[in-house]
């Protein structure tokens, strides 16, 4: 198999992997709808009991898509990436039905560091949430077995 048709494959199955113990995102109604090595776009519809005193999306509801949409991109490779850091703007406010998309990109990644720009939007285009996640490399595999070392 070509080396990026592997690297398709396994970030494939790493996102199915994750996805069948992420009951964080199994609860908060969560779909993937691509997965590649580097990268996750993830969706999410914005619920009644999302909602905050002011009826808007409440910001930790589109900072847990941005969250796992990072998660994904950044184990995307079944090496078991956690969050160092992030940051997050709320340039404007989710609303009930939303379609929200979340699109983790990778921007760069070196040794056991890297660094992902995540963009919250809704089914019109407009942004909800700007987050910028750090991730770190630990031992171990996201699916054991799944990836053969040299």
């Amino acid at each position: 198999m070509p080396k990026s048709a592997e690297a398709q494959r396994i970030a494939e199955a790493v996102a199915e992997g994750m996805f069948a113990r992420d009951h964080a995102a199994q609860g908060l109604g969560v779909t993937i709808v691509e997965m590649r090595p580097g990268y996750a776009r993830l969706t999410m519809v914005v619920r009644q009991d999302m909602l905050n005193g002011h009826e808007t999306l409440h910001g930790g509801f589109s900072f847990a898509l941005a969250d796992t949409a990072f998660a994904y991109a950044c184990n995307s490779y079944n090496h078991v990436a956690v969050a160092a850091g992030c940051d997050i703007v709320y340039p404007a406010a989710g609303h009930l039905g939303d379609l929200l998309t979340a699109e983790a990109v990778e921007v760069h990644r070196a040794g056991r560091s890297g660094v992902y720009d995540v963009s919250v939007t809704t089914q019109n285009g407009e942004i909800v949430a700007l987050f910028r996640g750090k991730s770190r490399v630990l031992q171990g595999e996201v699916v054991a077995g799944l990836t053969h070392h040299a």
